[in-house]
């Protein structure tokens, strides 16, 4: 499964890197899944198809799941889009950080899982 990591590099800005989560089989036929990860919490997130937030650290490691709508994330290497289904590893705790906006005007619905 393909997890988008973003990061903070040597040189202070954040950065993409596409990392691949393995998988095993898994008891059920027809079924494969990762190793079970440690979280320390979940939350929900909606925000306005209007929403921007300029360069920010991120709070804590966390995964963010793309639920509903359309995100672009910037940092040191550019601009990404990330859509439904899409899942985000935010580790860039230190550094200049990343800016996020919502797309297109239209919501955004996240399910975030917190690591640390």
């Amino acid at each position: 499964m393909k997890v988008t990591r973003v990061y903070a590099g040597k040189d202070g800005k954040s950065h993409f890197e596409d990392i691949d989560v393995p998988m095993k089989d898994s008891s059920m036929p027809g079924r494969e899944h990762s190793e079970i990860l440690k979280a320390t919490g979940m939350f929900f997130s909606l925000t306005t198809g209007d929403w921007f937030m300029d360069y920010h650290k991120g709070p804590r490691r966390q995964y963010i799941c793309i639920l509903e709508g359309q995100v672009d994330v910037g940092n040191g290497d550019g601009v990404r889009r990330f859509s439904q289904g899409d899942v985000i590893l935010i580790e860039d705790t230190t550094g200049q950080g990343h800016s996020t906006r919502s797309v297109n005007g239209q919501p955004l619905r996240e399910a975030f899982i917190t690591l640390e």
